[in-house]
């Protein structure tokens, strides 16, 4: 939209100059993709993240996730990995590991398949998705293990120092399934509106920025199928101003 009044002239019948007071302008627009409140977005898989600090065991954290339209977080490749890493996570909250290193649950899982001189094993994703997930390197034993486990749950380790966390230090653990812990949400991206509403799929929504008189349909959370409204000029006031939120809302400024 146009934040002044902008006035064109044109030559109508007879040579008479017609004029126009266009408020909206429809244009293209740039969407900015947004999560939830609390949550991290990765423009690379278009997936939001966020880490749970009330621990819980990975069969109750498995639940959380659900109740929020996503799942423990998986990794379909190194610079996502890398995102999470360096994110500086709201980590003030009592968590379950020293300060300076923290442990989430994340979605994988380690099977044992031997114990006899050592440990031996695979990862497998906790709940089959994406055939590009990727698996990690041979993990760290948890202390809390027990002999009888033949699975045991996958602990991302992230450091809290900048300097490690941007370097991509961390650490992978398999650890006993009961045992509490932090842990990493992922759910698809989704829509917000201008009001910072989170939209289901397929509804009307207006996006957040500069336009509030756009109307979007929600689709796998991007606006899809926008129509622009264009305002006529409130009557009777010269100076005014649009309403950032309110489409065709304008306050006069008139003396």
């Amino acid at each position: 939209g146009k934040e002044n009044v902008d006035s064109r002239h044109s030559r109508g019948r007879g040579g008479e100059t017609t004029r126009f007071h266009t408020v909206n302008v429809a244009q293209p627009v740039r969407f900015s993709r947004k999560c939830p409140t609390g949550w991290h977005h990765y423009e690379g898989t278009a997936s939001c993240y966020r880490v749970y600090l009330n621990g819980e065991n990975y069969w109750d954290a498995v639940q959380t996730c659900q109740r929020v339209n996503g799942s423990l977080a998986t990794f379909t490749a190194d610079q996502e990995l890398r995102f999470i890493l360096a994110q500086e996570w709201d980590l003030e909250e009592k968590t379950f590991v020293r300060k300076d290193q923290r442990r989430f649950w994340v979605g994988y899982q380690y099977v044992i398949t031997n114990r006899n001189h050592s440990l031996e094993g695979h990862w497998e994703v906790a709940y089959k998705g994406s055939s590009e997930v990727f698996l990690p390197p041979d993990p760290i034993f948890g202390t809390a293990m027990s002999e009888k486990e033949n699975v045991l749950c996958a602990q991302l380790q992230c450091f809290h120092f900048p300097t490690l966390r941007h370097h991509g230090l961390h650490s992978w653990y398999a650890e006993n399934c009961y045992e509490k812990s932090s842990f990493l949400c992922k759910r698809s991206q989704t829509c917000v509106d201008i009001k910072d509403n989170i939209v289901d799929e397929g509804y009307y929504f207006t996006p957040k920025g500069n336009d509030p008189c756009l109307s979007c349909t929600c689709h796998n959370g991007e606006p899809e199928m926008c129509v622009a409204a264009l305002c006529e000029r409130p009557q009777g006031c010269q100076q005014y101003r649009k309403d950032p939120k309110e489409c065709c809302k304008f306050t006069c400024l008139d003396p």
